[in-house]
């Protein structure tokens, strides 16, 4: 028998158990809640609607592994936005498997500012938001985030040593340079320099995007969810596609209702569930849980489910240079800019933006050029690759109550729920925003010697936020400060739909930080027999 079965043989919980924890979703936030429950003695059963794919089973194919673990339930895209125009059947990029997202992220780490936290205080009344203050500071959330990046294994923090440079980093920190940048470096990563935390080193192969075959990077597959699973208190249900959340008379919730890999429906009993499918399928989970009670879904008294969609302004800039730069050798992103990161009206929006420098493999790199079509200049840039250096310009966005995730009024999944529809249109301080980076970009790499500067098309949404937001009042949110539903005692939400604003920087530290902060909290009322 393999360790893999060994680890799903470990433990298993009958469907009746109501005395066990239920975590929706194995990536950042459920697979980190999961261990961290089952560390402090409490039982778990974590649903994940794909597949286990061990990390002996990855392939550096990009094509390969993108079809294996894709999202691949139905949606649909409305609104203006390019990822809503351009991908109007999956306009959101994450993945359907144990560990989630985790298991194809780039490993950029970063802690949001006070002043994103702050965002109402700080960027002010802005005419057509909803913008809101997290209900806590930065001070309360900075001991999670210590413990975050032990968790991952950081570069750069906490005595761990720097990631290399690569050329596509030394590229772009050339012209960083000459335009009078200070703040640049290859980046916080949770990607190992040296082994760590019983994880290799890097080996620089440039797959992070296909799973990482070394493990050096960090992924809940093979961390978080592994130690949960030896604790005798986890049993993780691959191919197990959450339907609805059931609740009790009094309004609590008591079970999910889930389908297997077969399409046999069971449902979970559970003395508390916590939601982590992202910041689309959480509320379109919730939405779909109605009853004479919740007659809008399950928590959405107030309205908020669903709305408030943020996802970053992602916006690709490629540079073809006379001499080969060879970017898809290292890792994915290997540095950042932070220079403009922070808070500048002056520029004429609100929020700031990173640069990171991002390489793709040719069929990635042929598919984002942004051309009409076939044609000898789109033929002249492919035959560039080996001399391009590139980067995204990653910056906040507003939140809105009509950027939000509803329900389709109409078209139904194989199980006969409303698949969810995802809107999105843009707000003038993200075009501001966008027009302005793009700008800077063009700046960084001309200064940098580059004979030609090109804009790529916009991907998927990889950064999917703010749809179960937490707020201090419930009729500005979904959740309170400890991603607790304000309608449903015992109902959690784990993942970046709990973020109150999006900020610049990549979510999953945050993610990570706020689920470590959620166990001791729910482990803590439990104990107290408060849930």
């Amino acid at each position: 028998m393999s360790d893999h079965e060994d680890r799903v043989a470990a433990v298993t919980f009958d469907h009746d158990d109501d005395s066990v924890v239920v975590i929706i979703g194995s990536g950042a936030g459920g697979g980190v809640l999961a261990n961290e429950l089952c560390q402090k003695g409490i039982d778990v059963v974590l649903l994940e609607a794909g597949a286990r794919v061990e990390m002996t089973e990855f392939e550096n194919d990009e094509v390969a592994m993108n079809d294996l673990w894709t999202w691949d339930e139905p949606r649909e895209a409305r609104g203006s936005r390019a990822n809503m125009t351009q991908f109007p059947e999956q306009p959101a990029w994450m993945l359907k498997t144990v560990g989630g997202t985790s298991v194809h992220w780039a490993g950029t780490s970063v802690r949001f500012k006070d002043t994103e936290m702050k965002a109402r205080t700080v960027y002010g009344d802005i005419e057509g938001t909803t913008l809101l203050d997290w209900p806590f500071g930065l001070d309360e959330l900075e001991p999670y985030y210590d413990r975050a990046e032990a968790k991952l294994g950081v570069a750069g923090t906490g005595g761990r040593p720097w990631l290399p440079e690569g050329n596509n980093y030394k590229v772009m920190a050339l012209g960083a340079k000459r335009v009078g940048y200070k703040e640049f470096h290859t980046g916080n990563h949770a990607i190992n320099a040296e082994p760590y935390d019983e994880r290799n080193a890097c080996d620089q192969i440039g797959f992070c995007f296909q799973g990482c075959r070394s493990g050096a990077k960090w992924s809940t597959l093979y961390t978080d969810i592994p130690r949960a699973e030896a604790t005798g208190r986890c049993e993780v249900r691959p191919n197990s596609m959450a339907l609805r959340v059931e609740h009790d008379d009094s309004g609590k919730a008591n079970g999910v209702l889930y389908a297997d890999t077969n399409g046999n429906q069971h449902l979970q009993k559970a003395r508390l569930v916590s939601v982590a499918g992202n910041a689309i399928e959480t509320p379109r989970l919730l939405l779909n849980s109605t009853s004479s009670s919740f007659q809008d879904g399950l928590g959405n008294n107030s309205g908020q489910v669903g709305k408030n969609y943020l996802t970053h302004l992602d916006q690709g800039i490629y540079a073809i240079f006379d001499k080969p730069v060879n970017f898809h050798r290292g890792r994915v992103v290997s540095g950042t800019i932070r220079d403009e990161s922070y808070h500048q009206p002056e520029r004429g929006f609100a929020g700031g933006f990173y640069f990171l420098c991002v390489s793709l493999g040719l069929p990635g790199y042929a598919g984002w050029l942004d051309h009409s079509g076939w044609g000898r200049g789109y033929a002249s840039d492919i035959e560039g690759y080996a001399y391009t250096a590139g980067c995204t310009l990653l910056a906040e966005d507003m939140p809105t109550e009509s950027n939000r995730i509803y329900l389709h009024p109409t078209k139904k999944d194989r199980y006969g729920f409303p698949i969810p529809v995802c809107h999105q249109d843009y707000h003038p301080n993200d075009l501001a925003a966008r027009n302005y980076a793009l700008k800077k970009g063009a700046e960084v790499y001309e200064a940098a010697g580059a004979r030609k500067v090109m804009e790529w098309r916009i991907f998927p949404a990889g950064h999917n936020m703010g749809t179960c937001r937490m707020a201090e009042n419930a009729r500005d949110g979904v959740t309170n400060r400890w991603g607790q539903s304000h309608e449903v005692p015992n109902l959690f939400v784990s993942d970046g739909s709990t973020f109150s604003s999006g900020g610049a920087g990549n979510p999953t530290l945050t993610i990570v930080a706020l689920a470590i902060r959620q166990a001791e909290y729910i482990a803590e009322q439990m104990r107290q027999n408060n849930l």
